[in-house]
């Protein structure tokens, strides 16, 4: 009899679990090859990851041997691939957990997920079918799963699982000679961040909600009061009219574009919260206008689907439809007239009350136009892309000559061509901090280098102590933004009384003074596709010890952040030499991050500014480490900060050289690209050492030049 059952269990898994033969199989590059298994169809598996249609080149080389291996199991296929031993693995995009992804389980499905407890946080609010791998070696690769319907990512020892609920999709496949060619040639295929206004990387504030525009003036006061420094104020919900997109509510904000005016005049910028759900108000001109064209989701019964979000009961723009996305554009230009510089796209996943999932029903339908018509479960998770890229656009068409800045919470593989993004509603609590690490690395490692945290968590009460914990780490992260619920009290760095306030100043202060090599940070995000923060084992990719590193990170390649709670020993092979950023060794708090620098590296830093409408380079501070030939290099990049004169070559790229011949240091400018006049300007060189700092002033179009052994100066770092 059991032999029986079994042979019965094996002949129903065969009938139930068919591999499907590949079709084709075609190389991309040199480096990126494409499988196309049977069954594939491009109008049920729409591409939106990539930025443009993919073109092969040819057939795979000879020596191509790794393939991926398709098997139909009912409704859903799932893919294979074998790994060799010792392969670590990472990105899979927004989760939670380590950032070594071996031996997890995640499922792409985007959910609003408040505090992280729906499935213990192994869903969220983005989707990522992407696998980064790094062998013993450091080599590595990228996987692809080319599909918008909800899947399971399985990521093993030996192998990777992907399961998706619908038809056989594409996989691509990239192989290279380090984690850092892979993610850029991520980037290649799946789209650069484009280049921020300068302003969207100072500090930015923000809470659920400030109830009036009178509480707004007032927050804007204080930091300048106190000089903390600051460049955003951020408008949550209570702005509007009953929740109304695009409306201001008339006793609380009655003259929006005053209060845009008062920020702008303190030297702040102002980003308003947009959400998809439309309330149902026959005397509301964009339920009206949408109504009018039959521009909303539909049931399966093909009537409007309804759903209960902040406004009540509500209707969904269809942005798979051509003409929604450009209504929704054009919906934007009254808006952004009111002085409003920044947009925020939350609830995006779509999120929906009082269902048992949180978002519409999977059979809902979505009609295409361009893509193919389908249900919602194959246009859920990008359903908060579409809306990101009809909103750039409508600011884009609004203020051509500005550079967009725009927030969103839902994601997809491919979403920072549109938007930054940040993790979500996370807890208070100390863990969660802690977690706020190997997160924004995966999503930087998965093409989102623009993303960072709910600054002293979302949700939950919290501590002086918690919340300086908090922003001395966050400040390090590309965008830096403090928010809270609206069930908590303020958090603001003041209200935590005098010592928090002044751990809060320094660390914003240390931001701010790091701001010109963020900024160049950036810019090579957008043209190069680099990450902005990397972990650990980037500085040496075949060290195994490396691999599981997350509670320190890189700050792009040449800045090692190691927070107090962190292990301070681990650290890459090499010259890393702790700096100090302010005078008088104000750092020493107790609570501020460890920064190293990286023997060979010149870091540029900015003075100590309020908010990015000042100059910070004057004088420009040069961070310079020697490394073990005596030799060290940088770049500093400088454009307008908005606009985009820059690509038609409004802008200056330097790259700073320091050689030590003999006991004769020298500092110049190798190269200098841009037309971009930069007049000649101070600098003030900071050398360090192993025993101490030597602190050199010079123009940098002159060079400087001095004897390192004769210098006597003590050791400030």
């Amino acid at each position: 009899m059991k032999n029986f059952l079994l042979v019965l269990y094996l002949t129903s898994a065969l009938l139930f679990s068919r591999e499907l033969p590949l079709l084709d199989e075609k190389a991309i590059s040199s480096q990126a090859a494409l499988f196309l298994p049977q069954g594939y169809t491009p109008t049920k598996n729409p591409s939106l990851a990539f930025e443009k249609p993919l073109q092969t080149i040819g057939p795979l080389s000879s020596d191509w041997t790794w393939k991926p291996r398709f098997f139909l199991e009912g409704q859903k296929t799932k893919v294979l691939l074998s790994l060799p031993p010792g392969t670590s693995l990472y990105g899979t995009g927004e989760v939670t957990g380590p950032l070594l992804r071996n031996g997890k389980k995640i499922t792409l499905w985007n959910t609003d997920n408040f505090n992280f407890t729906k499935a213990h946080g192994r869903r969220l609010y983005q989707s990522h079918p992407w696998v980064l791998g790094v062998r013993k070696d450091g080599s590595s690769f990228g996987i692809i799963f080319d599909t918008t319907w909800r899947a399971d990512l399985i990521t093993l020892s030996r192998k990777i699982i992907f399961i998706a609920d619908g038809p056989p999709p594409r996989v691509i496949i990239i192989n290279g000679r380090s984690p850092q060619e892979i993610v850029k040639m991520l980037a290649h295929f799946t789209g650069k961040m484009p280049l921020p206004p300068k302003w969207a990387l100072g500090f930015q504030q923000c809470r659920y909600s400030y109830d009036s525009d009178t509480k707004v003036r007032e927050i804007a006061k204080r930091y300048r009061r106190d000089h903390l420094p600051c460049d955003v104020i951020w408008m949550d919900i209570d702005y509007m009219n009953g929740y109304r997109d695009f409306t201001f509510d008339a006793s609380r904000f009655p003259n929006p574009r005053a209060t845009n005016q008062y920020l702008h005049q303190l030297g702040f910028h102002s980003v308003w919260i947009v959400d998809p759900a439309i309330k149902i108000d026959t005397h509301y001109s964009i339920y009206q206008q949408g109504s009018a064209h039959s521009y909303w989701v539909l049931t399966k019964e093909k009537t409007p689907y309804e759903g209960i979000v902040w406004p009540g009961k509500s209707v969904f723009p269809d942005f798979t439809i051509p003409a929604v996305s450009q209504w929704w554009a054009e919906c934007y230009a009254p808006f952004l007239a009111q002085g409003i510089d920044g947009v925020w796209n939350d609830m995006n996943e779509p999120a929906v009350f009082k269902t048992k999932t949180r978002t519409m029903p999977e059979d809902n339908w979505h009609r295409g136009g361009i893509l193919p018509a389908g249900p919602h479960l194959m246009y859920h998770n990008v359903y908060g892309m579409l809306m990101a890229a009809a909103t750039r656009e409508g600011l884009l068409h609004a203020s051509p000559k500005q550079r967009p800045f725009l927030l969103s919470r839902a994601g997809y593989l491919g979403s920072q061509r549109y938007a930054a993004t940040w993790t979500g509603d996370s807890g208070t609590a100390m863990p969660y901090l802690q977690m706020t690490i190997p997160m924004l690395l995966n999503l930087n490692l998965s093409g989102e280098s623009f993303c960072g945290v709910d600054l002293g968590g979302y949700t939950g009460k919290t501590t002086p102590e918690l919340f300086g914990k908090w922003i001395v780490l966050s400040s390090f992260f590309p965008f830096a933004r403090a928010h809270t619920d609206i069930a908590n009290p303020p958090r603001e760095p003041w209200v935590f009384g005098p010592k928090i306030e002044k751990v809060a100043r320094v660390a914003l202060e240390r931001r701010y003074r790091l701001l010109p090599y963020l900024y160049t940070l950036f810019w090579k995000a957008s043209e190069q596709g680099e990450p902005i923060l990397e972990p650990l084992f980037f500085a040496e990719p075949n060290n195994l010890s490396l691999r599981r590193e997350d509670r320190s990170f890189l700050l792009g390649e040449d800045l090692l952040i190691i927070p107090r709670w962190g292990n301070q020993k681990i650290v890459p092979h090499g010259i890393w030499r702790t700096v100090s950023l302010l005078e008088n060794h104000q750092e020493n708090d107790g609570y501020q991050p460890i920064i190293k620098i990286r023997g060979g590296a010149i870091v540029p830093l900015g003075r100590i500014i309020q908010n990015t409408t000042e100059n910070s380079l004057e004088p420009l501070t040069l961070l310079l480490c020697l490394n073990e030939k005596g030799e060290a290099d940088g770049d500093l990049y400088e454009d307008e900060g908005n606009g985009f004169d820059y690509q038609q070559g409004d802008y200056a790229l330097t790259h700073y050289h320091a050689s030590l011949k003999g006991k004769i240091l020298r500092v110049t400018i190798k190269s200098r690209q841009g037309d971009r006049p930069i007049p000649p300007r101070r600098i003030h060189l900071q050398v360090i050492l192993n025993d101490r700092v030597i602190e050199k002033e010079g123009i940098d179009s002159q060079g400087v030049e001095f004897n390192l052994e004769q210098d006597t100066s003590p050791k400030t770092s």
